[in-house]
C-alpha cells in the first residue's frame, strides 16, 4: 500500500513509500524556496514510475505551502521541465 509524500523535516527530504521501500529527495529550504538536490528510487522500483509520483506529492505539498522550487538534481530537473502545468513553481 502507498502512503502520500510525506516531509521528513528531520532528515531533510521528502519520501514516498512503495511496496515496502521508500523513494525519497534530499531537500534544502532557503526562506521560501525549496532546493531537490537529490531524488533516488531503490533499484528495483526504477522505471516503475515511482520517482514521478514522488516528484508529483512534492510540487503539490511546495504549491500549497506558497513555495517556489529549484530542482538542482538531473531527474528533478528533468521532471519539472517536462511538467509545464508546474513551470510557475520553478524560482
Amino acid at each position: 500500500m502507498e502512503n502520500s509524500v510525506r516531509d521528513n523535516a528531520a532528515r531533510g527530504r521528502y519520501e514516498l513509500d512503495v511496496e515496502g521501500q521508500t523513494v525519497f529527495a534530499d531537500y534544502r529550504r532557503d526562506a521560501d524556496t525549496v532546493v531537490i538536490r537529490h531524488v533516488e528510487a531503490p533499484p528495483s522500483l526504477r522505471g516503475t514510475g515511482a520517482a514521478g509520483r514522488l516528484m508529483q506529492g512534492i510540487v503539490e505539498t511546495i504549491r500549497s505551502e506558497g513555495l517556489k522550487v529549484v530542482p538542482l538534481c538531473s531527474y528533478a530537473s528533468v521532471w519539472m521541465r517536462r511538467h509545464r502545468e508546474h513551470h510557475d513553481l520553478l524560482a
